[in-house]
């Protein structure tokens, strides 16, 4: 484990605070795991914490940016977001094709009642928060 600073922008609170209580609870869950993921790579001494599209967002110098929110048109419904050009959600398809449900190339897509994978969604985590070091490899290194 690398020692992690984390740089939040504190307009990530409000947004936080402005979702519906058991929503809160699930994006919370993903926040906690994205920094749980970050704490275990070799190297990694700083995440930001940020907003992109008004979304918690997450960066790392080496990785790609992983966004978190829930929409109120899909109520029942939360994601975290890649970006849609690399090759992070192909991959994470043809890996953990049967544990996640995807939206195209940009997402993976979350219900309230889903319980979550917690090791394959880390290692989607470090995947994106990695990229640029490892989108060479056949699998990204998972």
């Amino acid at each position: 484990m690398t020692s992690l600073q984390i740089k939040t922008n504190p307009e990530v609170a409000l947004v936080f605070d402005n979702y519906p209580p058991e929503i809160r609870q699930k994006i919370e869950y993903l926040r906690t795991l994205i920094i749980e993921s970050a704490k275990k790579i070799e190297g990694l001494s700083l995440l930001e914490e940020t907003l992109k599209w008004s979304e918690p967002s997450y960066l790392t110098k080496s990785g790609s940016t992983i966004r978190i929110d829930w929409k109120p048109k899909n109520p029942d419904q939360y994601a975290m977001y890649f970006k849609c050009t690399s090759k992070l959600v192909p991959t994470f398809k043809m890996v953990f094709n049967n544990s996640f449900k995807f939206e195209g190339s940009r997402a993976i897509i979350f219900h309230l009642g889903d319980s979550i994978p917690k090791e394959e969604l880390q290692a989607c985590i470090t995947a994106a928060l990695t990229y640029h070091k490892v989108k060479h490899l056949p699998t990204l290194g998972m």
